[in-house]
């Protein structure tokens, strides 16, 4: 069975850093391009950051320059580093990968077929 999850978040004042982890396991996702996503209470979900398999990557407009996504193909892990965090940046932050077969990077959540849980970001002002 498939599992993705996530950790390292948790509470912040703006202007800190966090970073997530996510751990695949179940399957190697070595060749998956992965991706995060957030969650704020009352909004739609949004697109943060996703990698391909060889580390090419791309952001969302509202974290570009702040975050780093990265991963570690050896351990089927991808990292989220957030950086100048802001009050608007909090929000549950979730993982997810798309099928071996899909190698084009995509900003579309319904473009990927495993998630993770989510873990909650919350920053302070």
């Amino acid at each position: 069975q498939v599992q993705l999850v996530e950790s390292g978040g948790g509470l912040v004042q703006a202007g800190g850093s966090l970073r997530l982890s996510c751990a695949a396991s179940g399957r190697t996702f070595s060749r998956n391009v992965m991706g995060w996503f957030r969650q704020a209470p009352g909004k739609e979900r949004e697109f943060v950051a996703a990698v391909t398999w060889s580390g090419g990557s791309t952001y969302a407009d509202s974290v570009k320059g702040r975050f780093t996504i990265s991963r570690d193909n050896a351990k089927s892990t991808i990292y989220l580093q957030m950086n100048s965090l802001k009050p608007e940046d909090t929000a549950v932050y979730s993982c997810a990968a798309r099928d071996s077969m899909d190698w084009g990077i995509s900003r579309f959540g319904y473009d990927y077929k495993h998630w993770g849980q989510g873990t909650q970001v919350t920053v302070s002002s």
